[in-house]
């Protein structure tokens, strides 16, 4: 391996394997529009890597990669621009997105909180979740938080922290699902679909009704009544009908010899997670309508634990033999498994991994060297084509193309010159 692939000293030991303004509250201008020449842009970077690239390169059908980089450029205000590059970018070509959708969801949540306009109803007041209908769950204590009280804030760390799939079911619940599909199509999204729980096995009619939900003032008072939800309309994929594979394990465990469908599970293309990344840390960089109605605050709680590393968080608590650093970190330290040493680089992201689809989207920086750009990838691997049997290649090529690419980029981004640097104050946060 050549020396010059390693620029940073601390980047050396982390990719031992193979290899940190105000933007968020500053004027920003729009990503312009790629052309046909900026397709090849990616592709000749990561052919000058053939070890680590021509595998995935030479079989393209087979692994499904789609990949957006952003790069960001400040002028001398700090005001930021976006180009985004794109190798194989197709919202046709569906990927299942995971846990990619408990990024918009969490962003909703605050944004309701904030619409209901209640007296002392915030993030963190107690929500109690009742159930009484099939396939619904009653919560009302949450072990993980300080207090054991259930809340908007805590579910929102469990999911940005180690992507808790309890905790995104019960923020699906208090969104509800008609809630979550109309707020997104009014922002510019009308093709993301957002229709099911992840923490059990619902079908399509029990996941189009959410539990009653209420919270409580710090007396016991109930201050705000939500009752049980039920969904009218069929989300359908916008993209007509889905199905992959040769064959999949259903919810009983045996194998169905036939293609898994996915035309009404979940959909959310690889543009519109990054155009929903980049409008939460950079919201002024995208029009009024596509943005959340946030407080500071709220941007700052999200930047806090889209960043933050597990073992950072007290409450909830997480064991690092569990929950690496590289936990939730697939791009530059998919295949670490050290403590990362620096706080100069930090990387706000959402992550999905499941039936064989491995996806990151992320903000990167790093403090001390004013790098940061924008990053969104996603890889199939599935040898066998057979989905839900728990065979997936995530740790023989997943995770290190998704280690190697985030390096690619960083070592792309420490060369690349800039006339003016960035001021990136606003992300030197406390963990």
């Amino acid at each position: 391996m050549k020396t010059t692939y390693y620029i940073d000293c601390f980047l050396l030991l982390v990719s031992s394997f193979l290899f940190s303004s105000n933007p968020s509250y500053g004027q920003s201008k729009q990503a312009s529009v790629v052309n046909a020449t900026d397709e090849l842009f990616i592709e000749n970077i990561l052919k000058q890597y053939p070890k680590q690239f021509q595998n995935i390169l030479s079989n393209q059908k087979k692994y499904e990669v789609q990949i957006i980089y952003t790069q960001i450029n400040r002028d001398k205000n700090n005001v930021s621009s976006f180009k985004q590059y794109t190798y194989h970018l197709d919202p046709k070509n569906y990927f299942y997105p995971a846990s990619l959708v408990k990024l918009p969801c969490a962003a909703l949540s605050l944004e309701k909180l904030n619409s209901l306009k209640i007296p002392s109803l915030d993030k963190n007041t107690c929500m109690q979740t009742d159930s009484a209908y099939a396939c619904q769950r009653k919560v009302t204590k949450d072990s993980t938080a300080f207090n054991k009280i259930p809340s908007v804030a805590n579910y929102l760390k469990r999911m940005l922290l180690v992507s808790d799939n309890d905790a995104y079911s019960r923020i699906y619940e208090f969104l509800s699902q008609q809630y979550i599909n109309n707020a997104l199509a009014k922002k510019g999204y009308p093709e993301i679909r957002i229709v099911h729980r992840f923490d059990a096995d619902c079908n399509a009619i029990q996941n189009k009704c959410t539990n009653h939900i209420s919270f409580f003032d710090p007396l016991g008072k109930c201050i705000y009544n939500q009752p049980m939800l039920m969904n009218t309309t069929d989300y359908k994929s916008p993209i007509g009908t889905i199905k992959k594979g040769i064959g999949y394990v259903n919810e009983k465990g045996k194998l169905v010899h036939e293609p898994k469908d996915y035309t009404y599970m979940n959909y959310l293309s690889l543009q519109n997670i990054t155009d929903i990344l980049q409008s939460i840390m950079f919201p002024l960089s995208v029009e009024k309508e596509k943005r959340f109605d946030l407080t500071k605050e709220d941007y700052n709680f999200l930047y806090r634990y889209l960043s933050m590393y597990p073992r950072e968080s007290d409450f909830p608590k997480y064991n690092v033999k569990d929950f690496e650093d590289s936990y939730k970190k697939y791009f530059m330290y998919g295949s670490y498994h050290k403590k990362i040493e620096t706080d100069s680089v930090r990387i706000f992201n959402i992550v999905g991994q499941s039936y064989g689809n491995l996806i990151d989207c992320a903000y990167i920086v790093n403090l001390d060297r004013k790098i940061e750009f924008m990053l969104s990838a996603v890889i199939y691997v599935n040898e066998d084509g057979i989905i839900n049997d728990g065979k997936y290649e995530y740790k023989t090529i997943g995770f290190p193309f998704l280690n190697d690419l985030g390096n690619v980029f960083y070592n792309y981004e420490l060369k690349r010159k800039k006339i003016y640097l960035p001021e990136l104050s606003n992300f030197k946060l406390r963990y």
